[in-house]
């Protein structure tokens, strides 16, 4: 089967686990407000995070299990479980049931059992372009589900939104099952030792705390985004659609033919790097416009302009990172590795939901954007001793 078109099945596939995430969050909070128990918000909270945090704690054993049995038998035991906690939500009668569900729905934690099959079917030099597609995925996702969340939620209800990610999840599980071909099962990773290769790889270690920092940053800036929009830019929540879609469709026109360009001429080292300094200054300027307000006269284009250069930067790091992993990890070890990094990516949603939520409401937005321009700062100060696959084969870090 073409690459091309394997590789959108798997990115479409992909896509549905994050939107199951992203979907609810600007709108699962006043849901739980009417359910018996969404008076406290302890459990309000918990029933936004515990979908990251069950996805992160399966994460490893569903890459591990992947190596051993087979990518598409734990693909489907996943969506199988992700379609279960999707109808449960839509059932749930309290908070405490609706905490139950967000569960079950994170537990089909089949992030890197998919990307360790797109790895298992695509040919090294068409890979990169493979995971920029789930890359993509990510973020058509991302500001996808912040558009369209709130009019769905009042055309048809929280229950309905997630009887429709049930139904997505049934879709996902025909592309994968009719749609996707069957890898040669690889050699059985235990007896490998393959865990040491896994966590003890500096490249590894690096790519990781990369994708932990860059998801924690996602979440935390969508604390206090909406309400900044709301605020500099006098734009209503129903009208932020068209700041995020446009901004991601000019991230994309961007972000694809530079991945591809840097990717033929060796250079995809340096535009990772680029992107990770470009990251922090974003995050620096936020900061900045968020101490002068609304003084600073057009700051309402500067924030729709910084918001259209996070999302370059994160879809150039979100396509490389993965597509990186695959490439130095020996092919028996590629699904414990993409555990691993998912598993990192689920806990930076995590604790970037968590610790954005607590700083934006002890400190504001502008100590959680300095925090988040730390952070990146600390990233890409590993990211420079970082080499590309082939210059590490050579000798690099």
């Amino acid at each position: 089967m073409n690459e091309r078109r394997v590789a959108a099945r798997l990115a479409s596939v992909f896509a549905l686990r994050m939107v199951g995430l992203f979907l609810v969050l600007p709108v699962l909070a006043d849901y739980a407000r009417h359910l018996p128990g969404g008076e406290q918000a302890t459990l309000v909270g918990l029933a936004l995070g515990v979908y990251g945090l069950t996805q992160a704690l399966l994460l490893l054993p569903f890459g591990w299990a992947s190596d051993r049995w087979g990518r598409k038998p734990v693909i489907v035991a996943g969506l199988l479980l992700f379609i279960a906690g999707g109808l449960l939500a839509a059932w749930a009668p309290t908070v405490e049931w609706l905490i139950v569900a967000r569960a079950i729905q994170g537990s089909g934690a089949i992030s890197s059992a998919v990307t360790a099959l797109v790895a298992d079917l695509t040919t090294p030099l068409f890979r990169t372009r493979a995971m920029a597609m789930i890359g993509a995925s990510i973020g058509l996702s991302f500001a996808g589900s912040l558009a369209v969340a709130p009019p769905l939620y009042g055309a048809i209800g929280m229950p309905g939104i997630f009887l429709l990610t049930a139904l997505m999840g049934a879709v996902a599980l025909a592309v994968v099952v009719k749609g996707v071909p069957t890898p040669a099962r690889p050699v059985a990773a235990a007896e490998a030792g393959g865990w040491q290769v896994v966590v003890r790889d500096g490249r590894l270690l690096r790519l990781d705390l990369g994708v932990f920092v860059l998801h924690f940053i996602q979440m935390a800036m969508w604390v206090v985004v909406p309400g900044l929009l709301v605020a500099l830019a006098d734009l209503p929540l129903r009208d932020h659609w068209q700041v995020y879609g446009g901004a991601v469709v000019v991230a994309l026109t961007a972000m694809v033919p530079l991945v591809i360009v840097a990717e033929k001429r060796g250079q995809i080292a340096l535009v990772y790097r680029l992107a990770v300094l470009l990251l922090v200054a974003v995050e620096g300027a936020l900061a900045l416009l968020a101490a002068v307000g609304t003084a600073f006269r057009p700051a309402s284009f500067v924030l729709i302009a910084l918001l259209t250069l996070f999302f370059v930067s994160f879809n150039v790091l979100e396509a490389t990172q993965p597509s990186w992993i695959s490439k130095v990890v020996p092919p028996t070890h590629k699904g414990a590795a993409l555990g691993v990094y998912n598993t990192l990516q689920s806990l930076g949603l995590f604790a970037g939901g968590a610790v954005g939520g607590w700083l934006a409401g002890h400190f504001g937005p502008v100590a959680l954007f300095a925090t988040c321009a730390v952070l990146g700062a600390l990233w890409y100060a590993t990211a420079r001793q970082l080499a590309a696959p082939n210059e590490a084969a050579r000798g690099g870090a």
